[in-house]
């Protein structure tokens, strides 16, 4: 039935075979294939990828674009990776945003519970209400990164009560949310956050914003003392040293981190036995087949029909 020509799928971290089902249920008509069938193989339309070798990707003659399965493109842009001068498509699924907001909220409100007071409580037996238990409506959450993902998370977070704000790197607007902009917009973000929770892209602007210089615009105090942290976004945007030092200080209340510098943390890290981090093994917000292949097949068939393609990576910006 393939006639509509070929899918390579260029994958690493994933299981592959899960994702060449999931392609070839949703576009019966092309061919699925895990590698060129040369270097320069002429019936490759689309690349699907995520951490793709080096160079799988040049010399595609009639590539007309290439698709991220994950939520982040920096992999993309990698050390060693020549692209070729197509368009590169982010994935943006309901599925995917819904889960990101999943993990924003349930990181705020177990901060908000006193969550890692009362865990550390019940490991040694310990009964006693801690009575400094403010409202969410007393407690500010900044959004860094208020683009699809940061505006989900926001509208879910107002539900609960909360107040939210948020930091772009461009001007934003939104009725709803009091919005910061650019590198004179950070410290007034900073300064009224009680919670930061990041869901930035990492790019070469981005990389290590979460540091020392950075902690030390944080709110000192509020509702819930010291700032907390959440990072849902890349690894590559905190530095982990910093982070660790600001909690010491008391300059960081607890933080939350799913993505760190290296991935898995490695062992021996500091970060796996502080009483004052919560560490998850990058899953805020998986990647599934089912959810995020039809979307990119339906853009594949509209762009043959001569329609635009959406969500694309403005490459200058690396996002």
């Amino acid at each position: 039935m393939a006639d509509k020509g070929k899918i390579l799928l260029s994958v690493t971290g994933f299981d592959p075979g899960i994702w060449k089902d999931a392609l070839e249920k949703a576009a019966p008509d092309r061919t699925v294939v895990l590698e060129p069938a040369e270097a320069s193989d002429p019936e490759i339309d689309y690349a699907v990828v995520w951490k793709q070798p080096p160079g799988v990707l040049d010399g595609l003659p009639n590539l007309k674009a290439i698709f991220s399965i994950g939520a982040g493109v920096d992999h993309l842009f990698a050390a060693g990776n020549d692209l070729p001068d197509v368009p590169i498509v982010r994935v943006v699924a309901e599925d995917l945003t819904d889960r990101m907001s999943e993990y924003s909220v349930w990181q705020v409100l177990d901060h908000l519970r006193k969550g890692p007071l009362y865990r550390d409580q019940q490991a040694r037996r310990v009964w006693h209400e801690d009575l400094m238990q403010p409202a969410a409506s007393e407690v500010t959450i900044g959004i860094l990164g208020y683009g699809n993902l940061g505006r989900d998370a926001a509208k879910k977070l107002i539900m609960l009560g909360f107040k939210v704000i948020g930091w772009s790197r461009t001007e934003k607007q939104d009725e709803a949310v009091e919005t910061f902009a650019g590198e004179d917009g950070l410290a007034g973000f900073l300064a009224q956050s009680d919670i930061v929770v990041c869901l930035l892209p990492l790019t070469p602007a981005t990389r290590g914003i979460l540091s020392a210089s950075f902690f030390a615009k944080m709110k000192p105090r509020g509702p819930l003392g010291a700032p907390i942290l959440i990072n849902a976004g890349r690894g590559g945007l905190q530095v982990e040293a910093d982070i660790l030092a600001a909690l010491e200080e008391k300059r960081l209340g607890a933080v939350s981190l799913d993505v760190f510098q290296t991935e898995p943390l490695p062992p021996e890290s500091p970060l796996w036995t502080h009483p004052r981090v919560t560490i998850t093994p990058h899953a805020a917000a998986t990647s599934m087949p089912h959810a995020l292949v039809p979307p990119m097949v339906d853009q594949m068939d509209a762009h043959d029909r001569g329609e635009k393609l959406k969500n694309l990576v403005d490459r200058e910006a690396g996002y």
